[in-house]
């Protein structure tokens, strides 16, 4: 299936952009791309393109707790057993997990970087073997992961050997644990599901895929699950402040864009809408 909507990037205001970088480089695995005193680009391998944007503000202040943002950025990787075997890598690498969560539809693993912000690394399931509500809505739902098995399954990844030539290639040393992983959703924190889901709608193309989750809603493109969470815990009331620390802007990559968009959505945060150069098929 040809995708109609990709996210390319995120960029990530931090307060210590060398406490940054030393977490997602040497505890998570991402390559530096480029490097000036403020600013940082990340890609999940050596000699692909940046994904990941860091940008140092020691001025600037943690958003309040009732403000809009946020909840987190999903990774995707490319199948289960890379999931597995980077969750070995993370490991032995003193990444503290706060969760570990099978939704049907993916298997998860949840952190948080030294800035507060939230991450999600997750690997999908087969298309054919996500669960279904009887009117067609994604039913994904929060069970416990079985981390044993996920760890079995790292333990029997293949397929290093074209990444590792390339990695060496470009002078990556050893062959990276991120190689093919791409943000596969965001997750915000709103005021108003309404509209919110009205906005992303608009802008982007997307559809419901589920609104029965308590709370929260997803929309996706494409059929997939969800390149977009919405969700109201917490209570959020007011937008996010200008300038705060955390989620500075999003880049979606979308069919049919000519030009470049920068938008901000109801409650304040910002993102990009760009034309695609060259587009992956949808998982």
């Amino acid at each position: 299936m040809s995708a109609s909507l990709q996210i390319s990037s995120l960029t990530l205001r931090v307060p210590a952009l060398a406490r940054s970088l030393d977490f997602y480089v040497r505890q998570l695995g991402f390559a530096i791309a480029q490097h000036t005193a403020a600013r940082a680009e990340l890609a999940p391998a050596a000699g692909v393109p940046p994904i990941l944007t860091l940008l140092e503000d020691p001025s600037a202040l943690a958003p309040p707790r009732d403000a809009a943002g946020l909840f987190h950025a999903a990774l995707l990787l490319p199948s289960r057993s890379a999931l597995g075997a980077w969750l070995h890598f993370a490991a032995e690498n003193g990444v503290e997990f706060q969760g570990f969560s099978d939704h049907g539809v993916s298997e998860a693993l949840y952190f948080t970087d030294p800035a507060g912000n939230g991450l999600e690394f997750y690997a999908d399931r087969p298309r054919e073997s996500w669960p279904f509500a009887p009117d067609g809505e994604v039913a994904m739902f929060t069970h416990a992961l079985d981390v044993p098995s996920l760890l079995e399954a790292g333990k029997k990844f293949s397929g290093h050997d074209a990444d590792d030539a390339s990695d060496a290639k470009h002078g990556g040393g050893a062959a990276s644990p991120l190689r093919g992983a791409r943000w596969g959703h965001v997750h915000l924190r709103v005021a108003d599901l309404d509209r919110s889901e009205e906005f992303y709608r608009r802008t982007l193309g997307l559809a419901l895929t589920q609104g029965s989750y308590p709370g929260a809603r997803f929309l996706a493109a494409d059929g997939y699950h969800h390149h977009l969470g919405l969700n109201i815990w917490g209570h959020p009331r007011r937008p996010q402040p200008p300038g705060a620390l955390g989620l500075a802007e999003t880049v979606f990559t979308r069919m049919g864009e000519s030009t470049a968009r920068e938008l901000r959505d109801p409650d304040g945060i910002a993102l990009r809408i760009t034309a695609p150069k060259n587009f992956p098929a949808s998982s």
